[in-house]
């Protein structure tokens, strides 16, 4: 009887260590998720701030005309030929 008990005290620890490694894994995805959205907003924050020193006038627009905007600029030639060279202008930054 005793091998019994022992068996079913280790099968105990290692369920309570199945479930501490579990929930070590949840607050690591936490931190994760954390991380990339904190990346993410800090993206955005700063591709606004630049859109706002170039275009001040953009400040005052609501998203939806923001993105009219955009919309607009990006269809200009001049943008269309620089979009079509991005690949070739990024090499060019990172020599």
């Amino acid at each position: 009887m005793p091998d019994v008990e022992k068996l079913k005290n280790q099968q105990e620890k290692v369920k309570t260590e199945i479930r501490q490694l579990e929930n070590r894994q949840k607050i690591l995805l936490n931190r994760k998720t954390d991380t990339e959205r904190k990346a993410r907003t800090r993206l955005l924050i700063e591709h606004g701030a630049i859109l706002e020193s170039i275009f001040p006038a953009t400040t005052v627009m609501t998203g939806e005309e923001v993105k009219a905007f955009l919309s607009a600029v990006s269809r200009l030639p001049e943008v269309i030929r620089l979009l079509k060279n991005k690949p070739e202008s990024q090499d060019m930054q990172q020599s």
